[in-house]
Formats: structure tokens, C-alpha cells, sequence
């Protein structure tokens, strides 16, 4: 299995979990306090832990061309997405707002397809829609829980949630080359900051210290080290396809819901399990090769000399090409055929 295609699984089991793992804490923590704290968990934790991995603050990476993407991607993703769906669920029955929330890897795709030009053929765009149909499924509303919300402004603010995080997710691709822990880190902490603020204003307490160390905990695991793990999936797979992948975040927390919890097993599980196994199965089994053009390119990020990087190192850099290393280096335009996804060497045109 593609190493890019486990990364985004378990950035979605990682998320998936994070909902089972939160209820466990039996708390009532305004929601809009717990997603801060959620937030303010990850980017404090990622950051950290940058801090250790580096021995110290060091700087971004970035280029200057790429902080706009990423600056975008933290507005729409870190504070226009989670407020507007904080908005809509006050408007509207969390039901409509767990089936809306599967407008997000569908809009994801469409303006990776439509504006960013990632390829797509029949079998990604079937295993995709399989998928979505089995996250439907999984959050339709049951007879006892299901009401019409008289208001069209709630749905209509998840689903502008929906497309905060869709372009938040493109965006981010743009940034992928660069240090997901930076991206990841810095992402979590503008957004954890912005939510404890609109609660803190909205009259929410801080939670107590035996609440506040585990959901930071959570939040680190399950919105933190998932996020990174999702934008070294967009390194590899584009972000059509990691959104697809990562729209069974739901499934699996479902799955853990009934293996830790011991809840109870539906007719609507195994439904959606069926149509989420057949599409990540579709998605698994994809073959895409043909004769492709790279052009010259220069970026940073973790690699080895395989047959996209066959670069010489400058006399200092002392370092086997078969060792996994990272430096800023370049591309030459070069045209070959081989198997391969939309990663950061293949986001070219159809």
C-alpha cells in the first residue's frame, strides 16, 4: 500500500477518534470551548514538539510565495470554518449538521478537479461518491432523532463550513513540500486561539485542570498528529484524493465507538461499512500512467535519490543519496512514463 494512502487513513482514524475519545471525558464543556481546546492542544503540542525535534526555534521554511497559500489556508480552515459551523449548529439539529458535513470531501474534489486541475477519472470519482454515500449512511438520522430545522440559515452556515475547510484543504496542498509540523503546528494554534476566544466572549468557563489536560491531550493526537499525518497525505496523494480518504473518519470513529465503548452494532453500520470498503477500495486499485512532462522545479522536502531526484550535493553535504534527507534542491525538465498519483512532483495537467 502507497505509504501516502496510510498517512491519510490514519489522519482520518486519528480524527475519527477523537469524538469517541472526547465523550469518554463525560464533560459539559461548551462546544465551542472544547473545538478551542482541541485546536489550542494540537498547535501547542505540534509546536513543541517542532521545538525538541530541532533543538530550539527555527524558521519556517516557507518561501515567500508560499505564505499566502498558507496564510489562506489558516483563515478559511482555522477560523472561518469552525465558527461557521459553530453558528449553523445553533441554528439547526445536529442530524441535518452531521449530513452536511459530507459536503466537505465533495466540494474538496470539485475545486481540486475544477480550479487546481488535479486529474480524476471514472474510478476515483465513483470510489469517492462511495465513500460519501457511506458517510450518508452513517449519519442519517435515526426516526427518534430526526427534526426539520424551520431555518435555512444553519444549514446554509455548515455548508459555507464545508467550503471554508474544502479551499482549506486545496491551499494547504500548495504548502505540502514544506514542514508539516509548521504547518500543522502554526494552523492549530491560530485556531484553538480564535474558538477560546469566541467562547470565552459567548460567557463559556475555562475547564477545570483534570478536564483541561486530557482534552488537550485529545486534541493534540486527534486533531495535531492528524493533521500532520493529512498534509504529508496531501504530499503524496493531492487533496482530492486524501479527502476522500479522509472522509471515513466518521466510520472509524464509529468503529471505535463499538470496540472501546461497547456500542451497539446497526444495520446503517455495515451498510455504510460495505459502500466506505468498496470505495477506498476503488481508490486502492487505481493504476494512473501515461507519458508526463516535468517541468523545471525547485522546492524543499524530505526525499531520497530515486528517479525524480537524481541531483549532486554541494561539497559540505556529506550525505548517501539512499538516506532520507532534506535541502532545498532543483528539477529538470525531464519526460517519462511510470506509474503515478497528483503528488508535488506530478501536479501537472491533463
Amino acid at each position: 500500500m502507497n505509504t501516502s494512502v496510510v498517512y491519510a487513513l490514519a489522519a482520518a482514524a486519528l480524527f475519527g477518534a477523537s469524538t469517541p475519545l472526547a465523550k469518554v471525558l463525560g464533560t459539559e464543556v461548551a462546544p465551542v470551548m472544547l473545538a478551542g481546546l482541541l485546536y489550542l492542544g494540537s498547535g501547542v503540542g505540534l509546536l513543541l514538539v517542532r521545538c525538541i525535534r530541532d533543538r530550539g526555534w527555527k524558521p519556517s521554511g516557507l518561501s515567500a510565495s508560499e505564505w499566502p497559500w498558507l496564510g489562506g489556508a489558516i483563515v478559511f480552515g482555522g477560523i472561518l470554518g469552525p465558527v461557521a459551523l459553530m453558528f449553523g449548529l445553533t441554528l439547526t439539529s445536529g442530524a441535518t449538521a452531521s449530513l452536511m458535513l459530507n459536503l466537505e470531501p465533495v466540494l474538496t474534489a470539485l475545486l481540486a478537479w475544477v480550479v487546481f486541475k488535479e486529474n480524476a477519472d471514472r474510478r476515483i470519482v465513483l470510489g469517492m461518491l462511495a465513500i460519501i454515500a457511506g458517510g450518508v449512511v452513517l449519519s442519517w438520522p435515526s426516526r427518534a432523532q430526526s427534526s426539520v430545522s424551520l431555518s435555512l440559515l444553519g444549514p446554509l452556515a455548515v455548508a459555507f463550513a464545508c467550503l471554508c475547510w474544502a479551499i482549506d484543504n486545496n491551499l494547504t496542498r500548495k504548502v505540502s513540500a514544506s514542514d508539516a509540523l509548521f504547518i500543522a503546528g502554526a494552523k492549530g494554534l491560530l485556531a484553538g486561539l480564535v474558538n477560546c476566544a469566541i467562547a470565552l466572549m459567548m460567557g463559556a468557563k475555562i475547564a477545570p485542570l483534570g478536564v483541561l489536560s486530557p482534552t488537550l491531550l485529545i486534541g493534540f493526537l486527534g486533531y495535531g498528529v492528524s493533521l500532520v499525518l493529512f498534509v504529508l497525505a496531501l504530499r503524496g496523494l493531492g487533496a482530492a484524493r486524501t479527502g476522500a480518504y479522509f472522509s471515513t473518519a466518521p466510520f472509524l470513529g464509529a468503529a471505535i465507538s463499538i470496540l472501546v465503548l461497547g456500542e451497539s452494532v446497526s444495520l446503517l453500520f455495515g451498510v455504510a461499512a460495505a459502500f466506505m470498503i468498496f470505495g477506498v477500495w476503488l481508490h486502492l486499485t487505481e493504476r494512473h500512467e501515461h507519458v508526463h512532462l516535468h517541468q523545471p522545479l525547485e522546492h524543499t522536502h524530505r526525499h531520497a535519490h530515486d528517479e525524480h531526484h537524481q541531483h549532486e550535493h554541494e561539497h559540505d553535504e556529506d550525505i548517501p543519496g539512499s538516506v532520507p534527507h532534506s535541502h532545498a534542491h532543483q528539477h529538470h525538465a525531464i519526460s517519462h512514463n511510470h506509474p503515478h498519483f497528483p503528488d508535488i512532483h506530478h501536479r501537472h495537467r491533463h
